[in-house]
């Protein structure tokens, strides 16, 4: 593969992380420029993340099966984000981008377990070499929130503790909780499906013990990943239902009712404390729906590039600060989680460890409609087998890839045809580009990168350079 200079994956040592911590500690007495009215304590943070749950899987954005009313109700009293993207298209690299705050070339995780899957043989590239986790000296943003004086916590899936990572506890979380050590093998748990009862369990308590004093809680739920598990009461509901033209599952659904119950119940245990008006609750997932459950109109599934495999149900929930009702079509990317969450404990970002995102705090509050950056990008060096309906391959889910959106334009810059078939030079006959407008054809149907060579242009020139910038590693010919 392509190399980088030494520091591309530069870490912290300890003294920098001890001046971090004691500089943010610093800050965190003074506002930021980017502030929320001030309570007579900084907010709370709530920050819910389901697994595998796709843009068109609950209520407010259209499903014709499954039912979702406590997410519903949150979306219609906060604000939703109808063009929200996750970090990855799967559940490894999105929660390192989430967590860290940066795009995938800057900490190397790029897939779960290996970038090499699939028939090695119908691979024209050598992918790059994935990272097991997060760098153990990556300031992640449960480690800037507790320098600031946070209680931290995360109660679930972490997934980021392979040999090259470290576990929550050493990374920022003081309170750490899991029931289920093997998320993906079925369990005969009726009372508790997929761990949700005993992770909101976990959060409810740790809550209550930290009600007065500012605290982040990151339900990091195991649903709906796979093995799907339902509560018999809730799989009999389904069961009786009658199908929808899209969605008719009823074991998907009845897994995704008894996950939508636990948002009821944190809530409410926001609200029997008086807390609810001091905490921002930010509900979303890691990636897009599996083929259990279509996307359309958006194209493809979890694992790969197109929108259905990166778009998100995205809330934001805080009474008397978020309007409630409101909703914003601009891309967000989860890289703007870490800078939010810094604006919203009014404490300073670090200073020696790059942050991609751009906080959105000021779109929350209602003090401005649009973000500063032109784009958002995705860097994919690898293979990820099983191709998915409407996909680009019959072999993969997705071939090496980088993507960016900006603004309406979409781009999807595949590395096989652009390193071995001729670059830029071949664009007419080489399909190594696909350009999409998103505002007029949000399922990804009519590539225009030949009819529209300045957008396509543009956006490539954008992508190149930011790939440039981030010093991201190309896969090599094999």
């Amino acid at each position: 593969m392509s190399r980088l200079r030494g520091d591309t994956l530069r870490t912290l040592v300890s003294p920098t992380r001890l001046a971090l911590a004691c500089g943010l500690l610093l800050a965190a007495a003074f506002a930021s420029a980017q502030t929320p009215p001030r309570q007579d304590r900084r907010p709370n943070i709530v920050l819910i993340l389901a697994d595998d749950l796709g843009w068109r899987d609950v209520g407010y954005q259209g499903t014709d099966f499954y039912e979702t009313p406590n997410i519903d109700r949150l979306a219609k009293a906060g604000m939703v984000f109808t063009e929200a993207y996750a970090g990855a298209g799967n559940c490894a690299p999105s929660r390192a981008v989430l967590l860290s705050g940066q795009y995938g070339p800057r900490h190397g995780v790029y897939a779960v377990d290996s970038t090499e899957r699939g028939p090695k043989t119908s691979m024209r590239l050598t992918p790059v070499p994935n990272r097991s986790g997060l760098a153990p000296a990556t300031v992640t943003m449960g480690e800037a929130l507790k320098a600031a004086g946070y209680a931290t916590g995360i109660f679930g899936k972490w997934h980021l503790g392979g040999p090259e990572g470290a576990s929550p506890g050493a990374q920022g979380f003081d309170t750490v909780f899991d029931s289920r050590p093997n998320p993906n093998a079925r369990r005969d748990e009726p009372d508790d499906p997929k761990g949700v009862s005993s992770l909101t369990r976990a959060a409810v308590q740790f809550i209550e013990t930290n009600k007065d004093r500012p605290f982040f809680a990151f339900v990091s739920h195991h649903a709906i990943h796979t093995a799907l598990e339902a509560r018999p009461a809730s799989l009999a509901r389904f069961t009786a239902k009658a199908r929808g033209a899209q969605h008719g599952d009823p074991l998907y659904a009845a897994c995704l009712y008894d996950l939508d119950d636990t948002v009821g119940v944190l809530v409410a245990k926001l609200q029997a404390l008086g807390l609810e008006k001091n905490t921002l609750v930010i509900f979303t997932s890691d990636n897009g729906g599996t083929q259990q459950s279509s996307q359309e109109p958006l194209r493809g599934s979890k694992g790969g590039y197109y929108e259905g495999g990166i778009r998100e149900p995205f809330i934001a929930w805080w009474p008397g600060v978020v309007p409630a009702g409101a909703r914003s079509t601009l891309p967000i990317h989860f890289v703007d989680l870490y800078p939010t969450l810094l604006d919203v404990a009014r404490t300073a970002r670090p200073t020696d460890t790059a942050l991609d995102g751009e906080s959105l705090l000021p779109l929350l509050t209602a003090r401005a409609s649009g973000l500063k950056r032109e784009a958002i990008f995705w860097h994919f060096p690898g293979y990820l087998d099983t191709p998915v309906i409407r996909g680009r391959d019959p072999v993969f889910r997705t071939r090496p890839v980088s993507v960016v959106r900006a603004g309406d334009w979409k781009l999807h810059l595949y590395h096989e045809e652009w390193l071995l078939d001729g670059g830029r030079g071949a664009l007419s006959t080489n399909n190594a580009v696909e350009l999409y407008d998103m505002r007029a054809d949000i399922g990804e149907r009519r590539n225009l990168a030949s009819s529209h060579p300045e957008e396509r242009d543009r956006l490539l020139d954008a992508l190149l350079a930011w790939i440039d910038r981030t010093q991201a590693f190309w896969p090599t010919p094999r």
